[in-house]
């Protein structure tokens, strides 16, 4: 399960005119905890930005999902709300996640919600979905210990090349 972070930002950046300001940004980060979605923080806008920068604010976010597709400029919030039936009591519940999406408008973010939610097993009905102020989304990366070296191969493609030789 991915817990995801909303992470802000705040450093100085030169706008159109050359005149530098100060601006506080938003980002999404999937980290294990408060101290890896700081650290991941720090690490990617470290890359991007030259100078000072600190990072002013981190929180769990509610977001449950995020769908990234090519070509999108902004990432939508989606409100997604559906009904459930509670095992205990037989009643139906509602159901509320909220997803990030990425598209060009309002129309595209709609689409693509639907097109990523259209294996649900449920109806879902979609009543919100405005601009999100998340800039970009940090994806969590497996510790080095967890990465299989370059110059080794992955037992399960070993095993494949076996059962081919064998044939």
């Amino acid at each position: 399960m991915q817990n995801w972070f909303t992470c802000k930002v705040k450093y100085q950046k030169e706008d159109e005119n050359g005149r530098v300001k100060n601006v506080t940004e938003t980002y999404l980060a999937d980290a294990l905890s408060f101290t890896e979605a700081e650290a991941k923080i720090y690490e990617e806008i470290g890359q991007r930005v030259m100078g000072e920068f600190q990072v002013t604010s981190i929180a769990k976010s509610k977001i449950v999902d995020v769908f990234e597709y090519p070509g999108g400029d902004v990432f939508y919030q989606a409100k997604i709300s559906y009904m459930v039936g509670d095992a205990d009591s037989g009643k139906e519940k509602k159901v509320t996640n909220l997803m990030i999406v990425h598209a060009d408008d309002i129309k595209m973010a709609w689409e693509r919600i639907h097109e990523s939610l259209n294996n649900m097993l449920v109806t879902f009905v979609v009543p919100e979905i405005k601009e999100s102020p998340v800039l970009e989304v940090f994806h969590h990366v497996k510790s080095d210990e967890e990465r299989i070296p370059d110059h080794l191969t992955p037992v399960a493609e070993l095993e494949t090349e076996e059962d081919e030789q064998d044939i």
